[in-house]
């Protein structure tokens, strides 16, 4: 189960459908305590660096690094093999790739460089006019005209090693994966499929792990979030719990 945790102008927001950005507080402060609730891993997503030009910033990658008692993953403007050498040399773990993936070469090239389990490739999704499925590139902003079936079996066979797969119009809703979504993607691949976007309650949870075969289980709103008038508050289940859930 994996904390998302999105990054605006240095401070971490919350989103509803890409947009309607609230601010949740200090990052680094977030790390301390999940690193107290013993959280799986983290991933930290810079929501501007791409529209931006630039990088994720590798200053907050060491800060991270120096922090965080579990594996981390950050996603962000990354855009060239010496990008993810310095995220890579800063502490993090994998890579998360978006407007990118489209440069089958600089993915294959990362694979082969930095072996499949570090790229991750983060699949946003959301419908098209004719209600088509579309994967989105530049935080929702560019449809890439691949349908989430086509793309995922792309990033596949050129070497990534891990799939997120978000759908925008559940992203902050807290009403429950995308879960067809999610099934298509993990039947069309045989590497390790994230289910992100809508998670509001551990059922929710269960459901994608059960019904929708995610190998994972991802979320922001569910582990920043509590009570119905959403007061800030960054939780994490007992590993008991998540045990005796998925085992029912």
């Amino acid at each position: 189960m994996i904390p998302v945790l999105l990054l605006k102008n240095k401070g971490l927001v919350k989103s509803i459908k890409f947009k309607d950005h609230r601010y949740i507080g200090d990052p680094i402060n977030a790390v301390k305590i999940f690193n107290d609730l013993k959280a799986d891993e983290l991933v930290f997503l810079d929501i501007l660096a791409s529209k931006e030009g630039r990088m994720i910033s590798l200053d907050f990658v060491s800060k991270v690094g120096e922090e965080a008692n579990m594996p981390f993953a950050v996603g962000g403007g990354i855009s060239t093999i010496d990008d993810i050498q310095r995220i890579i040399a800063a502490g993090a773990e994998k890579v998360i790739i978006n407007t990118q993936a489209l440069n089958l070469n600089f993915i294959r090239q990362a694979a082969d460089t930095f072996g499949s389990s570090t790229i991750v490739v983060c699949i946003d999704v959301k419908n098209k006019l004719f209600g088509t499925n579309q994967t989105w590139t530049l935080a929702g902003g560019k449809a890439s005209g691949y349908t989430p079936f086509d793309f995922a079996r792309l990033m596949q066979d050129n070497g990534v090693g891990e799939l997120i797969v978000q759908s925008i119009e559940k992203d902050g809703m807290m009403e429950g994966y995308d879960i067809p979504l999610v099934k298509s993607v993990s039947e069309a691949v045989t590497i390790p499929v994230i289910a992100l976007g809508g998670a509001g309650h551990l059922s929710h949870m269960k459901q994608a792990y059960t019904e929708a075969y995610a190998n994972g289980l991802a979320a922001g709103s569910m582990f920043v979030y509590h009570g119905p008038r959403k007061g800030i508050l960054i939780n994490y289940p007992e590993k008991e719990e998540i045990i005796k859930l998925l085992a029912e």
